[in-house]
């Protein structure tokens, strides 16, 4: 009887195996990077000791003082009101610049982006120049709407585009309206970007210090500058600056969470792209009026009220060549900071792209703690931390870039992390396969292409450098100014006439990079998304 021999086993077929990154980081890179985290929690860690180390019974009784109440319920109300106001314009940009057929797309996307480049004290200068009394909780909530809205619009429009509309046309086809299948179906999918732009605009609500204070507000970055200037009290200034630390950390992880959440239900997915609608003459019009006055508002209301100052006034009423002077520092300051963010968020960036494990994770986090730390209290931590560790340095240029690199590394970090994850790790392993270390493969084959992405990481964090006040006030070198600082002590006084150059020098400053900026990276048709 003939034997016959069985086919050898094979292997079922499926999918390639994916390529095996490596377990443990370099003890160098891993340094670095704990190094860097270990920077961004300095303030923290500061705030913490400052407090712990002050009579119990006295941070007691700054706790349950009546200010401190009115404080955060002032906050609170405040982050409601213009999480919601941002929630609401923000999902109506969105779905319009989306779902709507409007002229030039590309400019109305630049121009729902564009705002992120204006300061919103600089909103609340023109406010004042207009009406003078203006004060209180209205006229604050509208100019933070105005100034927050894009933290909702970008997401919520990346989640439109991505959005699968199957479900709603099926919706269609059972009876439902387009507006009602729209709202029932697809809207739903596009909620988690939005909460988690909604989150971003509370942060910024609850962090800014040069609006409230122009409109006297009492919020709790106000109180914290007032108690450090004002007082020589510094238990109290460091009590409600870590309570504001506490409230905005709380929602730097209810921003994560959010994002996880979008991050999770765009997974797996296979969408069918949305084609943009044609509306009847009479809707269309109103949807591209409503669009303009918003960007009439925000981009063109302050340049044409500075201008209005300028020209009442009789001219120029500003030291030339000290403006010049503070556009310096401002581009030299804003600059150096973009750098040393960059360099930064290097050694975090690619540690989080490329390994994984819980010290990686933990890295990580602490390195994004500047997203939960205002600029006053990382201005209130470095002042003490320079005059105790290196009293040289204090109210140097190297402390203000320093303080401005820990505030602004997420964004820097966030940029990088994505940039190196978009390098195929194929690439890299052939590079080794063909004999090179790792440092070579980084500089021939990863740097150059991520290099576009970290670059619009540094350029972001140039731009929020450019506008950022209250660090600035508290860590500049004495007798140096910056176009925030100079607008901020003409505004103080109320010369509005000598703080308008000041301020339009500032708008074209921030404008420029961030319109490049927007258009390469914020969602504008025929870019990168």
């Amino acid at each position: 009887m003939l034997l016959r021999r069985s086919p050898p086993r094979t292997a079922p077929a499926g999918p390639p195996a994916p390529v095996r990154r490596r377990r443990r980081p370099p003890r160098a890179l891993l340094g670095a990077a704990v190094v860097v985290a270990a920077c961004a929690a300095l303030p923290l860690v500061w705030l913490v000791v400052r407090v712990a180390g002050a009579d119990p019974g006295r941070v007691a009784a700054l706790l349950a003082r009546e200010r401190t109440l009115t404080l955060a319920l002032n906050s609170a109300v405040l982050v409601a009101v213009v999480g919601a106001g941002s929630l609401l314009l923000g999902l109506a940009t969105a779905t319009a610049l989306v779902r709507v057929r409007l002229p030039r797309p590309g400019l109305w996307w630049v121009l729902a982006a564009l705002p992120l480049a204006v300061p919103s004290y600089l909103l609340a200068f023109a406010v004042l120049a207009i009406r003078p009394e203006a004060r209180g909780l209205g006229p604050l909530a509208v100019v933070l709407v105005l100034a927050c809205t894009p933290y909702v619009t970008l997401p919520a429009a990346a989640a439109l585009r991505a959005a699968d509309t199957g479900p709603e046309d099926a919706a269609r086809t059972l009876g439902l309206g387009p507006v009602s299948a729209f709202c029932r179906v697809t809207l739903p999918q596009t909620l988690p970007a939005a909460l988690a732009g909604t989150l971003l605009a509370a942060l910024y609500t609850l962090a800014d210090f040069g609006a409230p204070a122009l409109l006297r507000y009492e919020s709790f970055t106000w109180a914290v500058q007032a108690a450090y200037e004002g007082t020589v009290d510094r238990t109290g200034a460091a009590v409600t600056a870590l309570v504001l630390a506490a409230a905005t950390l709380g929602l730097v992880v209810a921003e994560r969470a959010a994002r996880r959440r979008f991050t999770g239900a765009r997974a797996g997915t296979a969408p069918t792209a949305a084609v943009p609608v044609r509306l009847r003459p009479a809707a269309g019009a109103a949807v591209v009026a409503g669009l303009g006055a918003v960007a009439a508002v925000t981009l063109v209301g302050p340049p044409a009220v500075l201008v209005g100052r300028v020209v009442a006034a009789g001219g120029v009423d500003a030291d030339l060549p000290r403006l010049a002077v503070a556009a310096g520092w401002t581009l030299l300051l804003s600059g150096a900071a973009a750098l040393l963010a960059v360099a930064m968020a290097l050694p975090v960036g690619v540690l989080a792209a490329r390994y994984r494990s819980r010290a990686v994770a933990a890295t990580e986090s602490v390195a994004y703690l500047g997203q939960g730390l205002p600029g006053v209290v990382v201005g209130l931590a470095l002042v003490f931390l320079s005059l105790v560790l290196v009293p040289a340095l204090y109210q140097t240029a190297a402390v203000l870039v320093f303080g401005y690199a820990i505030l602004f590394l997420p964004k820097a970090l966030g940029a990088t992390r994505t940039a190196v994850e978009r390098v195929p790790v194929e690439a890299e392993e052939v590079a080794r396969t063909l004999g090179r270390t790792p440092w070579s493969t980084w500089w021939s084959v990863t740097a150059p292409q991520a290099a576009p992405g970290v670059a619009a990481g540094g350029l972001l964090v140039a731009v929020t450098a450019m506008k950022e006040l209250p660090a600035t006030l508290m860590l500049r070198p004495t007798g140096i100014d910056t176009l925030a600082t100079r607008l901020w002590s003409q505004t103080s006084l109320g010369a509005f006439g000598a703080a308008a150059p000041a301020a339009l020098a500032l708008l074209l400053l921030a404008c420029v990079p961030a319109a490049l900026l927007v258009r390469a990276t914020a969602g504008v048709p025929g870019g990168e998304r």
